[in-house]
């Protein structure tokens, strides 16, 4: 084997985590953004349906022009499957759970649940690319999640009367991360044939039928503010659409199992922007178990995880 044949990979790689530390950059808004954009139980904005199959359809509206501008191949055969399986997690599933969530909780609470995200991807990937991870990687999966547990536990005893338990917006939070797990590598395994860009593009237009009509049924009939809108906007513009141009390359090139731990950042991230732009105050107790959960992702990311398993 040359040198050329052992580098390529490495240099591959490299350029699929850093093109997932953009995709992560740009979903780690989504969060205090969707906030934003819906508002809170005693001050609600735009209706978690709307900014579900609002933000789908700006986007849809959107991929509709870019494949009439760029073309290129469609999808055939079981690439429908895989598309449909890919709309179902990232239009509906997360962005509804999400929005459904974040009007019971703030969004440095959620960021924290959302920790559990690189893990969960890597899990599906590894099941998907039939990998087998080190048992380090998966040890360190199982202690994320446990702290990703007593945080929630935590949050929720020390507001609510009559012990600790959760809050019931964090199993929606939780469904969030399974439903954006599976379509982030249904989505990867299309981008090699596809194009990343043409992938959620695809994805997008197909779901146009079902989205644009309950984006206009569900409209506000009511006044909404100007901040409101923004968050919208960038929810819709970054969150459903550019952010996966380069986040679909960056699992399908680097690796979906590896690419995947780049999102380690995205806690942190959400949590810094949600001060400046929501007000909410970064405590000591939700600074610790983020640094936490990213430094579980960190050491797993480190671990053997290409290993194949026998055919």
């Amino acid at each position: 084997m040359t040198a050329a044949t052992l580098q390529a990979p490495v240099g591959q790689t490299s350029r699929g985590l850093w093109l997932g530390v953009l995709g992560v950059a740009i979903f780690a808004l989504t969060l205090p953004m969707t906030r934003l954009a819906t508002g809170g139980a005693d001050a609600p904005q735009l209706s978690p349906a709307f900014v579900t199959f609002g933000r789908a359809a700006l986007a849809g509206l959107l991929s509709l022009a870019w494949l009439g501008c760029f073309g290129g191949p469609r999808p055939r055969g079981r690439q429908w499957g895989l598309l449909l399986l890919t709309a179902a997690g990232n239009v509906l599933g997360f962005p509804l759970l999400l929005a459904l969530g974040l009007r019971h909780v703030d969004a440095v609470h959620a960021s924290v649940i959302m920790g559990l995200l690189p893990l969960s991807t890597a899990a599906v990937a590894a099941l998907a690319y039939r990998q087998r991870p080190a048992w380090g990687f998966w040890a360190c999966a199982a202690l994320g999640s446990g702290l990703v547990v007593a945080y929630a536990l935590l949050k929720a005893g020390s507001s609510l009367q009559g012990g600790l338990r959760f809050h019931w917006a964090d199993g929606l939070l939780v469904l969030a991360v399974l439903s954006a797990s599976f379509s982030y590598v249904c989505g990867a395994r299309l981008t090699p044939a596809l194009g990343a860009e043409r992938v959620i593009c695809w994805v997008l237009l197909a779901s146009l039928p079902v989205t644009l009509p309950a984006a206009v049924w569900t409209w506000p009939q009511q006044a909404v503010a100007p901040a409101a809108w923004a968050g919208f906007v960038y929810v819709g513009l970054f969150s459903m659409w550019i952010g996966f141009f380069a986040w679909y390359r960056a699992l399908a090139i680097g690796g979906a199992v590896r690419v995947s731990q780049v999102q380690l950042l995205q806690p942190f991230l959400s949590m810094l922007f949600a001060v400046p732009l929501l007000g909410e105050r970064l405590d000591a107790t939700t600074l610790a178990f983020g640094l936490a959960v990213v430094a579980t992702v960190f050491i797993g990311r480190r671990m053997p995880a290409d290993t194949r398993r026998p055919a």
